[in-house]
């Protein structure tokens, strides 16, 4: 058995307190809709990798695209939506963070 490296502990933990968290509720806006794709997408990542112990190459490649083209949007949803979005928003920042950390699956 494969033991679980810091970071996908980490990223364990992280994701579990958030998706036992309600999303904030929002309006039909723009901002708030990018906030929801984002979520989605990251989300749909992170469980991919933490059944597989490491990061998919496609992922890595898409998620090292995000993070050149940066992550304005979502910071001016959560500063325009206000303090639960923020805070949401930080979370899926940090949650990022942790999964680009991740080894690449070969």
């Amino acid at each position: 058995m494969r033991s679980e490296s810091e970071d996908s502990g980490r990223l364990r933990r992280l994701w579990d307190e958030h998706i036992h968290r309600p999303f904030p509720l929002l309006g039909d806006d723009p901002g708030s809709q990018e906030v929801a794709l984002y979520a989605a997408w990251l989300g749909s990542m992170v469980e991919a990798a933490l059944g597989r112990g490491a990061l998919d190459p496609l992922h890595a490649d898409m998620l090292k695209v995000r993070r050149a083209e940066g992550n304005q949007a979502l910071f001016r949803a959560g500063g325009e939506l206000g303090n639960p979005v923020r805070s949401y928003v930080a979370r899926l920042i940090a949650i990022e963070d942790i999964l680009i950390s991740l080894p690449v699956d070969k």
